[in-house]
């Protein structure tokens, strides 16, 4: 079974790998696995920010318990501003 890794601390390996590669002291055969870590990463920070986008936008509701929905008939979302 694999161990799942929580948003922030898969988003802070991300920022180190982007360190480590950006740096230019990694040898090349690290690079590469790094990079295919970070392609991982992304694809599971993706999916994650994705699921939150849908449950945000399911919570957003009117009275109704209708999808409240802007002027291109898009459902409404707000912007999230993550605490430190």
């Amino acid at each position: 079974m694999t161990e799942e890794i929580n948003f922030e601390k898969s988003f802070a390996r991300l920022e180190e790998i982007l360190a480590l590669i950006n740096s230019g002291k990694a040898p090349l055969d690290d690079s590469l696995k790094l990079y295919e870590e970070a392609d991982k990463l992304i694809v599971a920070c993706t999916a994650r920010l994705t699921e939150a986008e849908e449950r945000v936008e399911m919570l957003i509701k009117n009275r109704n318990g209708e999808m409240a929905l802007n002027e291109e008939n898009a459902p409404m979302t707000e912007n999230f501003t993550p605490q430190d």
